[in-house]
């Protein structure tokens, strides 16, 4: 009997994990709706109809208008793009250094890892939220700048769940035959070991892709963000967060909501789901 792929394997086992599969839907018809956005609405995200301010959802609009005469879905389509970019690449920048440091770390250790340890340790002492803002006075606003300023801060958490992996992974039989064989400590890091230890990248990949479109959105709302001529999630909140606003234009602030929440649960579903995939100790 023809054995069955391992590809198969993991594909069925990620449809039976129900919460993942779902996530997995959500996800991707928020990403294609953002990215295919033209397609959705003829209005620019920035056009504005003073004829039709504050109109509540309706065929013209379907998520209704804000204060300016907007077309609130179009804002939601396209800023979408924005504040997914800022979270997945600021994620991904993080998790490439968290990896290449936790790594070093994990396989040399001694001096190496006390040094990076105690950095890591000296990065989580202060409230993230307190040094993003800090940084992001220092730095200024901008969408670019809050993708740095993440990738600084995002670090940690891959890097001390990179550095145990491989704490345990160097013990292991093929790490030695490697080193018999002259392989480089480079080659035996990011060639033999990180394969085995990806598990724990991508769910803190997950964690940081949620966790930076939260921060999006909160340092948009406070208004220390993206700047508020670019629309983001975050700033279609800040833009409705007067108190008449929320009394009598409640698609305004409940829609944009609605589909942050949606959006960063259906990553850490999915993350869930690789992460059971991945993990070695599940195959």
């Amino acid at each position: 009997m023809k054995p069955v792929p391992l590809w198969k394997k993991n594909l069925k086992k990620f449809y039976n994990n129900k919460l993942a599969f779902i996530g997995f839907i959500f996800f991707t018809v928020i990403l294609l709706s953002c990215i295919f956005a033209p397609l959705l609405t003829s209005y620019a995200p920035e056009a504005v109809d003073l004829v039709s301010m504050n109109r509540a959802p309706s065929s013209l609009h379907l998520l209704g208008t804000d204060k300016l005469g907007r077309d609130v879905f179009s804002r939601i389509l396209y800023g979408g793009r924005v504040s997914m970019m800022v979270g997945m690449i600021g994620a991904l920048c993080g998790a490439l250094i968290g990896t290449i440091l936790g790594g070093i770390a994990g396989y040399f250790g001694g001096k190496v890892d006390a040094i990076l340890v105690r950095l890591s340790e000296l990065f989580s002492t202060f409230p993230d939220m307190i040094v993003i803002l800090l940084l992001s006075s220092i730095f200024g606003q901008g969408v670019f700048n809050l993708i740095f300023v993440f990738s600084v801060m995002g670090w940690m958490t891959t890097f001390r769940m990179v550095r145990n992996e491989f704490m345990s992974l160097k013990q292991e039989t093929y790490v030695d035959v490697c080193r018999a064989f002259g392989f480089s400590d480079a080659r035996i890091i990011f060639n033999n070991i990180l394969r085995n230890a990806l598990s724990p990248v991508i769910v803190s990949l997950s964690i940081n892709v949620a966790g930076f479109i939260l921060s999006e959105a909160g340092l948009s709302f406070l208004g220390v963000g993206v700047p508020s001529d670019i629309p983001t999630w975050g700033n279609i909140i800040n833009a409705a967060k007067s108190a008449d606003v929320i009394k009598n234009s409640w698609w305004l602030w409940v829609t944009p909501g609605a589909v942050i929440t949606i959006f960063v649960l259906s990553i850490n579903f999915i993350g869930d789901g690789l992460r059971d995939i991945m993990d070695p100790k599940q195959q």
